[in-house]
């Protein structure tokens, strides 16, 4: 993308949406950003603020899509209810902010002579699987989230079919890093932090992830507006089962606490979740943080906050001796 390129991002004020937006105010661009602050937070984006335009405002308003949808020349779709487990509680609200919600940015987009639609979908398409999935490999989702990111890029292909839309899929594995708001490296650092003794895993600890730093699944998604043509898996290139990850956290933060399964784990997780990446590679795609380095990085971060946040709790306190 040229400098000063008119960029709309969808829930920016995300997780992954906020690093995205942070490289593309870095890079020059003229980023706008649409976040109803459901799960994200304006917090994420404060860095980048005197260089971004962000707009509070929902994916299902139409009126409002229509507009910062005209005024784009890339658009970078991640808005979403994001949770498989969020998705099975409540499916009718996953529907309209997953479905309705990509439906409205691209109507909108319909003759606006768009460079790139980027659209954040997920590995949950695929479902259950014993075998690295590639792109040719069939969707069969198994939960409603799955369900409705399949449904986000089935409409993305007939809107670029029909009226010419240059919509792109990024499939979006296990993404970690600062800022995350939960997730299983999220979860592992808070339980120790609070019961440094133990740490449960869900389910057996065998389920197998690849997980990718968010500063590499930055670099893909721009990579994916530049050079791509159809569908993406995105992730890293690392293999390992939760037993291991869940070894690596006690190991830096409670060497003493004693690793337990529950044995079973919420409706919708899945046993094996591997990428193969050899397309987004063809492009240029290289991770450049190891697994190490990311955790590293994701739990200075985390014992950051965790310091802010305690001292924000003090500074409020209205004590007898404050």
């Amino acid at each position: 993308m040229k400098k000063k390129t008119r960029v709309l991002v969808t829930g920016g004020a995300g997780f992954i949406g906020s690093h995205l937006v942070a490289r593309l105010a870095s890079e020059g661009m003229q980023v706008v950003v649409l976040d109803n602050l459901s799960s994200g937070s304006i917090e994420n984006v404060k860095d980048s603020s005197d260089r971004i335009q962000f707009v509070k405002g929902d994916i299902r308003d139409q009126n409002l899509v229509k507009k910062l949808a005209h005024e784009a020349q890339v658009i970078f779709h991640l808005a979403a209810n994001a949770s498989v487990p969020a998705s099975v509680s409540d499916p009718e609200y996953d529907f309209q902010t997953n479905v309705i919600g990509t439906f409205n940015l691209l109507h909108s987009s319909v003759g606006q002579n768009l460079k790139s639609f980027v659209f954040a979908s997920s590995a949950a398409v695929y479902g259950s699987s014993n075998i690295t999935l590639s792109e040719r490999s069939a969707p069969n989702p198994v939960s409603p989230y799955g369900t409705t990111k399949l449904c986000g890029e089935m409409l993305g292909l007939s809107y670029k079919r029909s009226f010419m839309i240059p919509f792109v899929i990024a499939r979006i594995f296990n993404v970690y890093g600062p800022r995350m708001p939960r997730y299983v490296m999220h979860d592992f650092y808070w339980n120790l932090r609070k019961n440094p003794k133990e740490l449960k895993i869900l389910g057996t600890g065998k389920q197998l992830r690849q997980f990718c730093y968010v500063n590499d699944a930055v670099d893909a998604l721009m990579l994916i507006a530049d050079k791509g043509k159809d569908v993406y898996n995105v992730a890293g290139a690392e293999v390992l089962s939760i037993e291991k990850l869940a070894t690596i956290f006690v190991e830096k933060i409670s060497p003493e606490a004693r690793i337990t399964a529950t044995g079973t784990s919420w409706s919708g997780d899945i046993e094996k979740l591997l990428a193969d990446i050899s397309k987004l590679q063809k492009l240029g795609f290289i991770p450049r943080t190891n697994l190490a380095q990311g955790i590293d990085s994701l739990i200075k971060s985390l014992d950051e906050g965790s310091k802010s946040r305690v001292f924000r709790q003090r500074a409020t306190s209205k004590g007898p001796h404050e």
